[in-house]
Protein backbone atom coordinates (compact mmCIF):
# COMPACT_ATOMS: atom_id res chain seq x y z
CA UNK A 1 0.00 0.00 0.00
CA UNK A 2 1.43 3.31 -0.78
CA UNK A 3 -0.19 7.10 0.06
CA UNK A 4 0.52 9.91 -2.21
CA UNK A 5 -0.37 13.69 -0.80
CA UNK A 6 -1.64 15.64 -3.65
CA UNK A 7 -2.81 18.86 -1.32
CA UNK A 8 -4.51 19.10 1.82
CA UNK A 9 -6.62 16.92 2.61
CA UNK A 10 -6.62 15.40 -0.54
CA UNK A 11 -4.34 12.01 -1.14
CA UNK A 12 -4.40 9.09 -3.21
CA UNK A 13 -4.36 5.62 -1.73
CA UNK A 14 -2.90 2.62 -3.87
CA UNK A 15 -3.73 -0.35 -2.57
CA UNK A 16 -3.11 -3.63 -5.29
CA UNK A 17 -4.99 -2.54 -8.39
CA UNK A 18 -7.28 0.00 -6.55
CA UNK A 19 -6.45 3.22 -5.89
CA UNK A 20 -8.92 5.55 -4.29
CA UNK A 21 -9.18 9.53 -4.02
CA UNK A 22 -9.64 10.93 -0.89
CA UNK A 23 -11.55 14.23 -0.28
CA UNK A 24 -10.62 15.68 -3.68
CA UNK A 25 -10.03 19.23 -4.18
CA UNK A 26 -8.71 20.27 -7.17
CA UNK A 27 -9.25 23.14 -8.31
CA UNK A 28 -6.33 25.71 -9.30
CA UNK A 29 -4.14 27.49 -7.19
CA UNK A 30 -6.49 30.98 -6.26
CA UNK A 31 -9.95 29.83 -7.83
CA UNK A 32 -11.87 30.12 -4.10
CA UNK A 33 -12.39 32.95 -1.73
CA UNK A 34 -10.16 33.17 1.64
CA UNK A 35 -11.85 31.62 4.48
CA UNK A 36 -10.34 34.19 6.56
CA UNK A 37 -11.46 38.30 6.06
CA UNK A 38 -9.95 40.02 9.04
CA UNK A 39 -6.32 39.96 7.98
CA UNK A 40 -3.54 42.41 6.77
CA UNK A 41 -3.43 40.54 3.30
CA UNK A 42 -6.46 38.25 1.87
CA UNK A 43 -5.39 35.17 0.19
CA UNK A 44 -7.34 33.18 -2.29
CA UNK A 45 -7.59 29.44 -1.81
CA UNK A 46 -5.91 26.94 -2.43
CA UNK A 47 -2.67 28.80 -2.10
CA UNK A 48 -0.61 26.32 -3.97
CA UNK A 49 -1.38 24.35 -7.20
CA UNK A 50 -1.56 20.74 -7.71
CA UNK A 51 1.43 18.67 -7.74
CA UNK A 52 2.84 18.70 -11.46
CA UNK A 53 2.15 14.90 -11.74
CA UNK A 54 -1.78 15.22 -10.30
CA UNK A 55 -3.12 14.66 -13.95
CA UNK A 56 -1.14 11.27 -14.56
CA UNK A 57 -1.95 10.02 -11.28
CA UNK A 58 -6.27 10.65 -11.48
CA UNK A 59 -6.04 8.42 -14.75
CA UNK A 60 -5.35 5.74 -12.20
CA UNK A 61 -7.92 6.26 -9.88
CA UNK A 62 -10.92 3.35 -9.40
CA UNK A 63 -12.42 4.56 -6.35
CA UNK A 64 -13.54 7.75 -4.25
CA UNK A 65 -13.99 8.59 -0.49
CA UNK A 66 -15.05 11.57 1.02
CA UNK A 67 -15.10 12.30 4.71
CA UNK A 68 -17.63 15.10 4.64
CA UNK A 69 -18.41 17.94 1.76
CA UNK A 70 -21.56 19.86 3.03
CA UNK A 71 -21.77 23.43 4.33
CA UNK A 72 -19.01 24.86 2.50
CA UNK A 73 -16.17 22.19 2.64
CA UNK A 74 -14.63 22.86 -0.74
CA UNK A 75 -11.61 21.45 0.42
CA UNK A 76 -12.89 18.03 0.96
CA UNK A 77 -14.78 18.31 -2.81
CA UNK A 78 -14.86 21.27 -4.75
CA UNK A 79 -16.87 21.72 -7.76
CA UNK A 80 -13.85 20.81 -10.32
CA UNK A 81 -13.64 17.58 -8.42
CA UNK A 82 -17.41 16.99 -8.59
CA UNK A 83 -17.30 17.80 -12.11
CA UNK A 84 -14.38 15.35 -12.70
CA UNK A 85 -15.97 12.40 -10.51
CA UNK A 86 -19.18 12.93 -12.63
CA UNK A 87 -17.70 12.84 -15.99
CA UNK A 88 -15.45 9.24 -14.91
CA UNK A 89 -18.37 8.00 -13.10
CA UNK A 90 -15.77 6.96 -10.23
CA UNK A 91 -17.61 5.10 -7.68
CA UNK A 92 -17.73 7.93 -4.31
CA UNK A 93 -18.32 5.79 -1.55
CA UNK A 94 -19.35 8.87 1.61
CA UNK A 95 -21.37 8.18 4.79
CA UNK A 96 -25.17 8.31 4.84
CA UNK A 97 -25.94 11.78 5.63
CA UNK A 98 -23.70 12.73 2.72
CA UNK A 99 -25.50 10.60 0.44
CA UNK A 100 -28.34 12.48 -1.00
CA UNK A 101 -25.81 16.01 -1.45
CA UNK A 102 -23.86 13.88 -3.49
CA UNK A 103 -26.38 12.19 -5.41
CA UNK A 104 -28.05 15.50 -6.89
CA UNK A 105 -24.52 16.14 -7.95
CA UNK A 106 -25.23 13.16 -10.17
CA UNK A 107 -22.34 11.38 -8.68
CA UNK A 108 -22.43 7.25 -8.28
CA UNK A 109 -22.96 7.29 -4.79
CA UNK A 110 -22.06 4.21 -2.72
CA UNK A 111 -23.30 4.28 1.31
CA UNK A 112 -21.38 3.79 3.90
CA UNK A 113 -23.44 2.14 7.18
CA UNK A 114 -22.41 4.56 10.32
CA UNK A 115 -23.45 1.70 12.52
CA UNK A 116 -21.57 -1.43 11.27
CA UNK A 117 -18.84 -2.87 9.33
CA UNK A 118 -18.96 -2.12 5.05
CA UNK A 119 -17.86 -3.88 2.71
CA UNK A 120 -15.01 -2.23 0.67
CA UNK A 121 -12.64 -2.97 -2.07
CA UNK A 122 -10.68 -6.48 -0.75
CA UNK A 123 -11.36 -6.12 2.81
CA UNK A 124 -13.32 -3.80 5.00
CA UNK A 125 -14.07 -0.09 5.68
CA UNK A 126 -15.77 1.20 9.65
CA UNK A 127 -16.44 4.70 10.22
CA UNK A 128 -15.48 6.69 13.41
CA UNK A 129 -17.28 10.16 13.77
CA UNK A 130 -15.57 13.46 13.76
CA UNK A 131 -15.79 16.61 16.00
CA UNK A 132 -14.89 19.22 13.04
CA UNK A 133 -14.56 22.08 16.19
CA UNK A 134 -16.75 22.89 19.68
CA UNK A 135 -19.02 25.87 20.60
CA UNK A 136 -20.39 28.36 18.55
CA UNK A 137 -18.03 27.49 15.44
CA UNK A 138 -18.63 23.72 15.42
CA UNK A 139 -22.82 24.56 14.88
CA UNK A 140 -22.04 26.01 11.30
CA UNK A 141 -19.68 23.16 10.81
CA UNK A 142 -20.51 19.49 8.62
CA UNK A 143 -19.07 16.71 10.98
CA UNK A 144 -18.23 14.02 9.07
CA UNK A 145 -16.58 10.33 9.48
CA UNK A 146 -13.26 9.19 9.56
CA UNK A 147 -12.49 5.90 8.13
CA UNK A 148 -10.77 2.51 9.33
CA UNK A 149 -9.63 0.49 6.01
CA UNK A 150 -8.74 -3.12 6.50
CA UNK A 151 -7.07 -4.65 2.95
CA UNK A 152 -6.11 -8.40 2.38
CA UNK A 153 -2.37 -8.24 2.86
CA UNK A 154 -1.91 -4.76 3.54
CA UNK A 155 -1.30 -2.57 7.00
CA UNK A 156 -4.48 -1.03 8.68
CA UNK A 157 -4.72 2.57 7.78
CA UNK A 158 -7.16 5.06 9.70
CA UNK A 159 -8.01 8.50 8.23
CA UNK A 160 -8.83 10.48 10.85
CA UNK A 161 -10.81 12.68 8.44
CA UNK A 162 -11.30 16.84 9.53
CA UNK A 163 -11.43 16.59 13.32
CA UNK A 164 -10.11 17.90 17.06
CA UNK A 165 -8.72 14.89 19.27
CA UNK A 166 -12.11 13.67 21.15
CA UNK A 167 -12.63 10.54 23.13
CA UNK A 168 -13.77 8.61 19.98
CA UNK A 169 -10.37 9.27 17.97
CA UNK A 170 -8.70 8.28 21.06
CA UNK A 171 -10.53 5.08 21.37
CA UNK A 172 -10.34 4.05 17.94
CA UNK A 173 -6.32 4.38 17.99
CA UNK A 174 -6.15 2.65 21.54
CA UNK A 175 -8.92 -0.14 20.59
CA UNK A 176 -8.34 -0.67 16.49
CA UNK A 177 -4.54 -0.35 16.71
CA UNK A 178 -4.20 1.06 13.43
CA UNK A 179 -0.94 0.64 11.77
CA UNK A 180 -0.91 3.79 9.97
CA UNK A 181 -2.94 6.81 10.99
CA UNK A 182 -3.53 10.21 8.84
CA UNK A 183 -4.41 13.17 10.10
CA UNK A 184 -4.60 17.05 9.68
CA UNK A 185 -2.27 18.80 11.52
CA UNK A 186 -2.77 22.03 10.40
CA UNK A 187 -5.11 23.90 13.33
CA UNK A 188 -7.21 25.49 11.16
CA UNK A 189 -9.22 28.27 12.70
CA UNK A 190 -11.61 31.33 11.38
CA UNK A 191 -11.64 34.76 12.25
CA UNK A 192 -13.69 33.68 15.09
CA UNK A 193 -13.73 30.67 17.42
CA UNK A 194 -11.27 27.83 18.27
CA UNK A 195 -9.48 25.08 16.14
CA UNK A 196 -11.31 22.88 13.98
CA UNK A 197 -9.08 20.33 13.22
CA UNK A 198 -5.87 19.04 15.04
CA UNK A 199 -2.98 21.39 14.93
CA UNK A 200 0.35 21.27 16.39
CA UNK A 201 -0.33 20.18 20.09
CA UNK A 202 -2.94 17.68 18.91
CA UNK A 203 -1.17 15.87 16.17
CA UNK A 204 1.90 15.28 18.90
CA UNK A 205 -0.72 13.86 21.49
CA UNK A 206 -1.19 11.71 18.78
CA UNK A 207 1.87 10.60 18.21
CA UNK A 208 2.34 9.83 21.26
CA UNK A 209 -0.96 7.62 21.55
CA UNK A 210 0.17 5.00 18.90
CA UNK A 211 3.36 2.96 18.55
CA UNK A 212 2.18 2.74 14.72
CA UNK A 213 2.61 5.59 12.07
CA UNK A 214 1.57 8.43 11.51
CA UNK A 215 1.03 10.55 8.41
CA UNK A 216 0.49 14.39 8.60
CA UNK A 217 -1.67 16.83 6.01
CA UNK A 218 -3.99 19.56 5.87
CA UNK A 219 -0.65 22.26 5.70
CA UNK A 220 0.33 25.00 3.84
CA UNK A 221 -2.87 25.04 1.16
CA UNK A 222 -5.15 26.68 2.64
CA UNK A 223 -5.80 30.56 4.44
CA UNK A 224 -6.74 29.18 7.73
CA UNK A 225 -4.45 26.94 8.47
CA UNK A 226 -1.41 28.01 9.81
CA UNK A 227 0.86 25.63 11.16
CA UNK A 228 3.53 24.63 9.01
CA UNK A 229 5.41 21.76 7.92
CA UNK A 230 8.41 22.98 9.12
CA UNK A 231 7.27 23.84 12.21
CA UNK A 232 6.00 20.53 12.79
CA UNK A 233 8.95 18.59 11.99
CA UNK A 234 10.81 20.73 14.19
CA UNK A 235 8.67 18.92 16.96
CA UNK A 236 8.85 15.64 15.52
CA UNK A 237 12.48 15.38 15.54
CA UNK A 238 13.06 16.58 19.21
CA UNK A 239 11.04 13.51 20.05
CA UNK A 240 12.87 11.18 17.91
CA UNK A 241 9.92 10.43 15.75
CA UNK A 242 11.15 11.27 12.30
CA UNK A 243 11.08 7.28 11.95
CA UNK A 244 7.29 7.10 12.53
CA UNK A 245 5.43 10.72 11.92
CA UNK A 246 5.74 11.47 8.38
CA UNK A 247 5.40 15.15 6.84
CA UNK A 248 5.20 14.77 3.38
CA UNK A 249 5.13 17.42 0.42
CA UNK A 250 2.67 18.06 -2.04
CA UNK A 251 3.38 15.43 -4.28
CA UNK A 252 5.45 13.04 -2.38
CA UNK A 253 4.40 9.32 -1.47
CA UNK A 254 4.75 7.33 1.62
CA UNK A 255 4.79 3.43 1.60
CA UNK A 256 2.83 1.92 4.17
CA UNK A 257 4.27 -1.40 5.40
CA UNK A 258 3.56 -3.28 8.65
CA UNK A 259 3.66 -1.43 12.16
CA UNK A 260 6.20 -4.43 12.65
CA UNK A 261 8.67 -3.79 9.78
CA UNK A 262 7.66 -0.16 9.68
CA UNK A 263 8.84 0.38 12.82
Amino acid sequence: MKITQLRNATMVIHSGENVVLVDPMLAPKGAIPPLKYVSAKRRRNPLVDLPSETDEILQQVTHCLITHCQKGHFDHLDRAAAKWLREKNIPVYCSSQDAEFLSKKGLNVHVLNVETRNEFLDGTIDLVPCLHGEGLVGKFMAHGYGFVIRQANEPSLYITGDTILTQDVRNCIETEKPDWIVLPAGGARFDLGGDIIMGLEEALQVGALTQGQVIANHLESLDHCPVTRKELSIEVQKRQWAHRFHVPNDGESVQLLHTETAC
